[in-house]
């Protein structure tokens, strides 16, 4: 395969290193697990008692209860423990979670720090990331994923989450059914100088290549010239964790949708491309527009299941891709975000044909 040759790492400061300690199997000698908020589980938070201890040691004994924990809360927040580099990082994940993807299938602007971990969605520091869940797009996706806070923000950055589970819960049945029954469809429109070229998102240069890839994850594709590329996939909108078996709300209708960019950017996009051709944008499965006061109600859900809290340095956020959602408010000063994904699942994995008969647990 042509691929694009791998960015170059870039070079992080150093945290001061503290004094390393043998880890007992005692949880309680080394840790507090406590509630974010009081009646709030998502995130667990799992707070080091003892300065030094290295994330990655502390995890690689407790995979089995940290899965249970996490399929519990949806997300677990790790704080207070000594994350040296990138490569810790990295093995931090891999002790938690398996074997690490490479981003393809690209819909985000990212660069590479280490083998495997990349910088979070590097847009302008003034706009909003609204909440989803990574790849659900994709035929492919990461069942985990982690954050780590490299560099706090001088104030904002956070990182929202919601749990999917809560989502669909809260939407109504009307709209629920409809897109259980029709899915999402997505169309993405590249070479016209607007967000991700197709070459960085399918990373190769050889159109055939780009095609074939298409072909093995049920995305229909157009070349309407010789550098402009047209697709459209269509993808469930409610489907089953693998492993809970729970139905959540795993799709990016409302963020892909035109109607999520800022006002004055939407108008541009509008007026230069129209609406056929527009880099990103999200229908029914059939095709039909979703109307905008369902995308209206759709954003009031997530923003009442939204939770935030304040990045430490070194903090690392473990989610569960499948039943959290996240994204990233605006902020000033300087952030960095590291983030890694792990756990590949494909549309084979999970059960998506609903049987209206059966209880979605909403």
């Amino acid at each position: 395969m042509n691929s694009f040759p791998v960015v170059p790492p870039i070079a992080l400061p150093q945290p001061r290193r503290g004094q390393r300690r043998v880890i007992s199997s005692d949880v309680d000698d080394w840790v507090q697990i406590t509630d974010l908020q009081p009646n709030l589980t998502l995130p667990k938070v799992i707070v080091s008692k003892v300065p030094g201890l290295r994330l990655v040691d502390w995890v690689k004994t407790r995979r089995e209860y940290l899965t249970t924990l996490l399929q519990s809360a949806g997300g677990l927040l790790f704080r207070g423990f000594e994350v040296a580099d990138p490569a810790a990082f990295e093995s931090f994940l891999q002790s938690v979670a398996g074997d690490l993807l490479d981003y393809r299938d690209r819909s985000s602007p990212r660069h590479l720090v280490g083998q495997h971990i990349y910088t979070s969605t590097d847009y302008p520091a003034d706009q909003e990331i609204f909440l989803h869940s990574e790849n659900s797009y994709a035929a492919t996706w990461p069942l985990k994923l982690a954050f780590c806070c490299w560099t706090a923000p001088r104030s904002g950055g956070e990182t929202p989450i919601a749990d999917t589970r809560k989502l669909l819960q809260s939407i109504d049945p009307a709209i629920r059914d409809r897109f259980a029954r029709l899915g999402v469809m997505y169309t993405r429109t590249f070479g016209d100088g607007m967000g991700l070229s197709w070459q960085e998102v399918f990373q190769t240069d050889v159109p055939s290549e780009v095609e074939a890839f298409c072909q093995a994850n049920a995305i229909e594709w157009e070349w309407i010239s010789d550098n402009r590329l047209r697709t459209r996939q269509v993808r469930p909108a409610i489907t089953r964790h693998p492993q809970t078996r729970e139905w959540v709300w795993f799709n990016h209708a409302v963020f892909f949708h035109i109607t999520s960019r800022p006002p004055e950017i939407r108008e541009t996009l509008l007026a230069n491309f129209g609406e056929a051709a527009l880099p990103h944008n999200t229908y029914y499965g059939d095709g039909t527009p979703i109307e905008p006061e369902v995308l209206d109600a759709l954003r009031e859900c997530y923003h009442a299941a939204t939770v935030t809290f304040t990045w430490q340095e070194k903090d690392v956020l473990l989610l569960d891709n499948m039943l959290t959602a996240h994204g990233r408010s605006p902020f000033t000063g300087d952030r960095l975000v590291l983030v890694g994904m792990a756990q590949p699942q494909t549309l084979a994995d999970s059960n998506f044909s609903i049987d209206f008969t059966e209880d979605l647990g909403v």
